[in-house]
């Protein structure tokens, strides 16, 4: 495996858009690897400004209730109750119980219908990499049309020049403008009708002239490159 190799390997890895095989193969050669363990800290650290991308969550108010209920040895509490109150109790007219018993059913509809809903589509995601293979900028696109990027190792831009986003599905002829990008800008986010994010599209930044491209096309240096591939665990 060349330097270049086991970089990009590293790479894949710490994104998570290895197959399962193969990163489990990764892992069990990190432990007799430096070199790859070095790689992987290095993408590990790159990598970090995409947390910025999730936000914040608060755990469910009855969390902590709930794990204490699970844990072992914890039981409901006996019920005393005869036979005959039970009997009072049961049959006896009591409109909570029967909003409860609705409460249950649309419960259970709401329930199946998750079941029934397809899972959501992984995100996709990608890494820019300059003309020297060095990362540039993290991408996370979604179906939707939404695309998110992070700056992980800014670029000088010349003056009189910037920088343009575009996009280039697989089977496209041409690709499409996502809009400019400001110099300064550690991240950028883009939502498009024009165009769906899908597998294997092509995401590129070039430098064209000031108010970007006049013909509509890339006409500048490519400054950064990379290929959309959906993103899975390990």
């Amino acid at each position: 495996m060349t330097p270049e190799e086991r970089d990009a390997l590293a790479g894949e890895y710490v994104l998570g858009t290895l197959e399962a095989g193969a990163a489990r193969e990764v892992e069990r050669a990190l432990a007799g690897d430096a070199e790859l363990r070095g790689a992987v800290a290095w993408w590990e650290a790159a990598f970090a400004p995409l947390t910025s991308f999730a936000p914040e969550e608060a755990p469910p108010p009855d969390l902590w209730a709930r794990i204490e209920a699970a844990l072992p040895g914890a039981r409901a509490a006996p019920q005393r109750q005869g036979f005959e109150r039970w009997r009072f109790d049961h049959w006896r007219p009591n409109p909570w119980r029967w909003l409860a018993l609705g409460s249950s059913a649309v419960a259970a509809g709401l329930a199946a219908l998750l079941l029934l809903r397809p899972a959501p589509e992984a995100p996709l995601m990608t890494v820019l990499l300059t003309n020297r293979d060095q990362p540039a900028w993290l991408v996370e696109a979604d179906r939707g049309g939404a695309l998110r990027l992070a700056a992980v190792n800014r670029q000088p831009v010349p003056p009189d020049r910037v920088m343009q986003l575009w996009a280039l599905p697989q089977g496209a002829t041409a690709p499409t403008s996502l809009g400019l990008i400001a110099p300064e800008a550690g991240q950028y986010s883009v939502s498009t009708t024009a165009i769906r994010p899908s597998p294997g599209m092509l995401i590129e930044i070039t430098l064209e002239p000031p108010g970007g491209s006049p013909t509509g096309r890339p006409t500048g240096q490519i400054l950064f490159i990379g290929r959309l591939s959906a993103a899975s665990g390990s």
